[in-house]
């Protein structure tokens, strides 16, 4: 029921029109009966709905929009109300403003609350990428604030005729400025931003990058990478880099990694011996899975050798360098105890007498 439907309605009572102010009352009270109305559907059929469902989150915003929607009515009959009043200047200008900006700032509050309601919920399902989508993910939400923030200003001085020119005009200036000196911290921030949603690479995974370093990465920030190479050096580069080089990820898409062992035997050994003999030492290994099972291939018949490759998988690119080590080991002791000869490049050298 808008203001001129309701004015005429009132117009009806020719007592209502002798008294502007009973008039205005009589409007703020039949606000205040359909506020209680939506008050009562908001409680009794709203809130069941919500309870059904899965998530809280419908109920959390349900509760957060219960005091605005009742005080933006209560407010709207009060505007109304001021609206048949006739008041005089400049108190017409003053106080129908001052109810416009109060609804704006219930609203105001409100979207700030829901905006915590949503960063609070989905915050707990970003936490186990690491520090990665929890940094970037809070300073999303604090920059979402300050929009907010800043729009809820810009409409309150629009509310009030305030000219906005001025404000834009210096307001693109000093953003021009901004830009050109921190035209690297933006790089970096917008290339953190494409590798959390992209999810190229999170914490703990290990990662091979283009100049070819290997390392664990230990934390990813808002401004750089860190990755901590199997010397405990740390790295840190830059996200403007990373996000626009090519990255190796071992970790990816599952962590289990695969891990190759070459291995040379002498001419005239038994070559399905030599196989048993290999996948016996992979199968004796702890550190090596047993899904995918291990496997051995024949590369090469080299110069001086019969060159076998053992493939078999890890759980984690860090045992890598170490499950390879005791192979290596294994495997020499195993052929040693059985005979097969590991060469090594010989060359014969025959002289003439003349």
């Amino acid at each position: 029921m808008n203001v001129f439907n309701l004015e005429t309605f009132l117009n009806n009572y020719s007592t209502l029109n002798q008294y502007p102010i009973l008039k205005a009352l009589v409007i703020v009270f039949i606000y205040l009966i359909l506020a209680k109305i939506v008050d009562l559907l908001l409680d009794r059929v709203l809130k069941r709905l919500t309870q059904a469902t899965k998530t809280s989150l419908d109920d959390k915003i349900i509760k957060l929009l219960h005091a605005p929607i009742f005080g933006t009515i209560i407010l709207f009959g009060i505007l109304n109300a001021t609206l048949i009043w006739k008041i005089s200047t400049p108190w017409n200008f003053i106080i129908p403003n001052t109810i416009k900006s109060i609804i704006l700032l219930l609203w105001l509050i409100a979207s700030l609350r829901i905006v915590g309601v949503f960063s609070e919920i989905s915050l707990s399902s970003i936490i186990h990428q690491g520090t990665t989508g929890k940094d970037i993910f809070l300073l999303l939400k604090n920059v979402i604030r300050v929009i907010v923030i800043v729009c809820g200003i810009l409409w309150i001085l629009s509310i009030w005729k305030v000219n906005l020119t001025p404000l834009f005009a210096s307001a693109g200036i000093a953003g021009i400025a901004v830009a050109l000196a921190a035209k690297d911290s933006l790089a970096n921030f917008f290339g953190g931003i494409s590798i959390f949603f992209d999810k190229a690479y999170q914490v703990g995974d290990y990662i091979i990058l283009d100049s070819g370093e290997r390392g664990e990465v230990v934390d990813i920030g808002i401004r750089s990478t860190r990755i901590k190479t199997r010397d405990d050096v740390l790295i840190t580069i830059p996200n403007s880099i990373m996000a626009n080089s090519k990255i190796i990820n071992e970790s990816a898409p599952i962590p289990r990694f695969r891990i190759r062992v070459p291995v040379g035997v002498a001419y005239g050994s038994d070559l399905k011996k030599v196989e048993q003999l290999m996948l016996k030492v992979a199968n004796d290994n702890p550190k090596v899975v047993k899904e995918p099972a291990a496997r051995v291939r024949l590369r090469e018949f080299a110069d001086s050798s019969i060159n076998f490759e053992l493939l078999c998988w890890v759980s984690d690119p860090s045992l890598k360098g170490l499950t390879i080590h005791e192979l290596l080991y294994a495997i020499y002791d195993i052929f040693e105890q059985n005979q097969i000869v590991i060469p090594f490049p010989q060359r014969d050298v025959h002289l003439y007498h003349t």
